[in-house]
């Protein structure tokens, strides 16, 4: 082989090389060298199983799960007559309460879970399919322990900052909700009947100043419509 025989050979060589690095590299899994996703949630949960140290749990009770709209709410004041535990984390996903609830939602082995989750999901480019796999697993984790628990989901809310994700919204939360229809543990709790005006739209005064949250209006809106389901 000539000089330059074995000079465009090592050049292809060169170049093959480059190409099968790059492929594999865009064949990894993504997020494969990324800490633990549930890492950021360790502080909170370690502070509910503080909580529950300090007064051991009481079995039967109602146990609020979810995002922040569970963490905001006052349920003292919305239910005063019920012995309801909050155990909200603001920004959290239908996964993150999954992965932890053998430490904060297990030992307190509660009549009913009241479970709001899924917006962030979705405001995070979750499909409503995946949102939908995410909630079954959930309730298949909680009834593995607690086979005779009820789960009421309150459907994901339509708002004003995210009127963006109303498809995907609605489409979730009917998925959610055949998925409820399915099993008599499980009820789906449609919010949107009650959070949207005449228009069409979300009404303003259901929520706090950034679109998003509720103000007491919405929350009060929310209590009556769960009232009825509660045990």
């Amino acid at each position: 082989m000539s000089g330059r025989d074995r000079t465009c050979t090592s050049r292809r060589a060169a170049v093959v090389g480059a190409t099968l690095c790059f492929v594999f590299a865009a064949c990894s899994p993504v997020g494969a060298d990324d800490p633990d996703p549930f890492a950021r949630w360790e502080s909170a949960i370690a502070e509910f199983e503080q909580q529950d140290q300090t007064a051991s749990p009481k079995p039967g009770g109602v146990l609020f799960v979810g995002s922040s709209s569970i963490r905001k709410w006052d349920l003292q004041a919305s239910f005063p007559e019920r012995d309801c535990v909050n155990r909200g984390f603001g920004g959290s996903e239908i996964a993150d309460s999954l992965h932890f609830a053998p430490r904060f939602i297990l030992p307190h082995h509660p009549q009913a879970i009241v479970f709001y989750a899924g917006d962030n999901d979705l405001a995070r480019e979750k499909s409503p399919e995946r949102v939908h796999d995410d909630f079954v697993a959930f309730c298949k984790r909680i009834h593995d322990d607690l086979p005779d628990t009820r789960i009421l989901f309150l459907g994901i809310k339509p708002s004003l900052s995210r009127w963006r994700l109303i498809e995907s919204i609605r489409a979730a939360n009917q998925l959610i909700a055949d998925a409820c229809a399915e099993d008599d543990r499980l009820e789906f709790i449609d919010v949107e009947s009650v959070m949207l005006g005449d228009d069409g739209k979300p009404r303003p005064e259901l929520f706090a100043d950034d679109g998003l949250h509720l103000s007491e209006e919405g929350y009060a809106a929310w209590a009556e419509l769960l009232k009825p389901h509660l045990p």
